[in-house]
């Protein structure tokens, strides 16, 4: 079984005064610590769970600078086997331009699943995993919280809206984008990050590939990013709780909702 997971190298942004840059299309991240996007350590573990089972490879690909390698080397160290990265140079990146350059370079890769997180902490954008499974005419699931694998596929459990699951069974080659919660990440120590630099980590450069001017233009725009509004404290309603109720029912009349 050869899995590839795509990974991805986020701020870290918990706890933080977010401060916007003065483009206003971003949060400046000069001063942020940065960490694997959470949604991608879960694929990387499930990667590693399903080739302990089954055996084959795990390969980590990434598109991004020198200092991305650093989640290629956590991913090495977890377990897995080669790690990629993709040199972007100075493109503008969006979902389409991220998922068309992974899948120019995955098509001529040997792969029987591939893995990425539903979403990235950064934008919140969830799009690259489906994208690239259209690109590369791929079976798919999205929000998997469970993977069975069995000949020639996998059985795969699907989040829904409203606690909901999907049983469904997917053929291979496939891609599953991976939801949170899903298996639990193993710990990864210093010494297993020194170990994971003696294993496999290719470069590549965006110019190299056969892509095309219009393939590496971005489709979303972002016209400008803002801190929400500053807004009031709670209320506190004291009373008895028939006071408390008809207060609250107040409210929610003053706010338009129908009670």
């Amino acid at each position: 079984m050869n899995i590839i997971v795509c990974v991805k190298r986020v701020p870290f942004t918990q706890e933080v005064d977010l401060e916007i840059d003065e483009r206003k299309k971003d949060v400046r991240k000069d001063a942020l610590a940065f960490v694997i996007n959470d949604w991608d350590n879960y694929a990387i573990e499930e990667a590693i769970l399903i080739q302990e089972r089954l055996g084959g490879t795990v390969t980590a690909i990434t598109i991004g600078f020198e200092d991305d390698e650093e989640i290629l080397r956590r991913a090495l160290a977890m377990g897995a086997d080669k790690a990629m990265r993709i040199d972007p140079g100075d493109l503008e990146l969006d979902g389409f331009v991220i998922s068309r350059i992974l899948s120019e370079v995955i098509k001529e890769m040997e792969y029987d699943l591939i893995l990425t997180g539903v979403q990235a902490d950064d934008d919140n954008c969830g799009m690259v995993g489906i994208m690239l499974s259209e690109q590369l005419g791929l079976t798919h699931a999205a929000v998997v919280t469970g993977v069975e694998p069995e000949d020639g596929g996998a059985k795969v459990r699907v989040e829904l809206e409203g606690g909901i699951d999907e049983l469904s069974k997917v053929s291979f080659p496939a891609l599953l984008s991976i939801q949170t919660g899903i298996n639990e990440p193993r710990y990864v120590s210093i010494m297993g990050i020194r170990k994971a630099a003696k294993k496999e980590l290719t470069m590549v450069k965006v110019e190299h590939l056969n892509l095309s001017e219009d393939d590496l233009s971005q489709r979303t725009m972002i016209e400008e990013v803002f801190l929400p509004p500053e807004t009031g404290g709670a209320e506190i309603i004291e009373g008895d709780p028939s006071t408390v109720a008809e207060e609250i029912l107040r409210i929610l009349k003053e706010k338009g909702v129908n009670v």
